[in-house]
């Protein structure tokens, strides 16, 4: 190799930077035209490589001057076409574009708005689901509010007696059984099985359980049991033949309740609910196992009491005037027996356990069946063990 240049001509293509861009080059940067230098004798055969451009969409040819800006085409703006020229220059960046501005969708509103109305006495607001006495409807689960709940809410109490048509009922059986029971045991068996049946069906009515077939079923079913192991053993056995009974039922309760596929918390409640309810329809034996002149003193003094309790007055004035009331039922009808005036402590003792079975019937806002059922058998099945404990040590 020599270190002389070479001061022939290059014929070949040259390859490298054009420090002289064309007129066409320029043109299309929306540079105008200028005139060129003239170039040496070499460089005017020299290989110009002229790239080509891309654009994002067609233009009109238009003159250079009015391609600076270009109106926005519909609703978003687009930025100018990109220009790629020569080898070498600086390309230029693109245009940020701008993101469009999210929709917000419209609101719903409901076609139909229940009218608020305020509730008597209370000022709350009471629509048509929450009169009727359920919530509003959900999908998920059970959201109902009871009428208990809204009553502690607002302030008033809990509790509605059955009134005076429930009363009218449980006096109606306390004299059917007070009447029987002077007639002979086996006259008593009728209206002791309407009371095992009604007091069954009312407590798991009570309870919110209806229907509860298999439970009314299964109660009323150890109170007839029950009967017939006091009609086998005698009276002088009757505890043995209650307690027994009652033993088996709570036994076969829980068989029952453990072979349930229910979650556990409805077994338990099932399972207390069903006890519950056979224990009381059991323990309205004790009118068939107390002593005759016991049970006509006894029914007629529940009697009494209920009616007395179902009068228009304030409470503690009613629950004195519905033992008084009592006792002097017990008086009246033990005159007629042979316990006398010992009538009138079996009287009150029915009367206290009569008042105790009609506010548990009343608790909890409980329906009108409710009153119909727990409400008239209640009373009489709390008052069987006072009846039957009474007589014993009185007679």
């Amino acid at each position: 190799m020599s270190d002389q240049p070479y001061e022939g001509r290059y014929e070949g293509q040259y390859e490298g930077y054009d420090p002289y861009p064309g007129p066409q080059q320029q043109q299309r940067q929306g540079q105008p035209q200028q005139q060129q230098p003239p170039q040496p004798e070499w460089q005017q055969h020299t290989q110009q490589w002229e790239g080509q451009t891309w654009e994002t969409q067609v233009q009109p040819s238009m003159p250079a001057a009015d391609t600076t800006y270009l109106p926005p085409q519909g609703y978003q703006a687009y930025p100018e076409p990109q220009t790629y020229g020569t080898v070498g220059q600086p390309q230029p960046q693109p245009l940020p574009q701008e993101a469009p501005a999210p929709t917000r969708a419209p609101e719903w509103t409901p076609a139909y708005q229940p009218p608020v109305q305020q509730a008597p006495g209370t000022g709350s607001a009471v629509t048509p689901d929450t009169a009727s006495g359920y919530g509003p409807p959900t999908v998920t689960g059970n959201a109902r509010v009871t009428d208990a709940q809204r009553a502690r809410a607002e302030g008033r109490s809990p509790i509605i007696e059955p009134g005076i048509q429930p009363a009218a009922l449980t006096a109606v059986l306390g004299l059917l059984l007070s009447g029987t029971a002077a007639i002979g045991q086996y006259a008593l068996v009728v209206p002791l099985v309407l009371l095992q049946a009604v007091t069954a069906a009312g407590w798991f009515r009570l309870n919110g359980m209806w229907p509860a077939r298999q439970g009314i079923a299964l109660a009323f079913l150890g109170a007839v049991t029950a009967d017939i192991a006091l009609l086998a053993a005698g009276r002088e056995n009757a505890p043995a033949a209650i307690l027994g009974t009652l033993g088996v039922w709570v036994l076969l309760t829980l068989v029952l309740q453990l072979r349930s596929h229910a979650d556990p918390d409805t077994r338990m409640y099932g399972l207390m609910a069903t006890v519950t309810s056979a224990a009381l329809a059991i323990i309205a034996t004790g009118h068939f196992a107390a002593e005759p002149d016991a049970v006509t003193v006894g029914a007629a003094a529940v009697a009494v009491a209920i009616l007395a309790r179902a009068l228009p007055l304030p409470t503690a004035a009613s629950v004195v005037v519905a033992l008084l009331a009592a006792a002097g039922a017990g008086i009246a009808v033990g005159g007629m027996t042979d316990l006398g005036s010992k009538g009138a402590f079996l009287g009150l003792g029915a009367g206290v356990c009569a008042l105790i079975g009609h506010r548990v019937a009343s608790y909890d806002y409980p329906s009108r069946f409710v009153h119909f059922t727990a409400g008239v058998a209640l009373p009489l099945a709390a008052a069987a063990p006072a009846v039957y404990l009474l007589g014993r040590a009185l007679g």
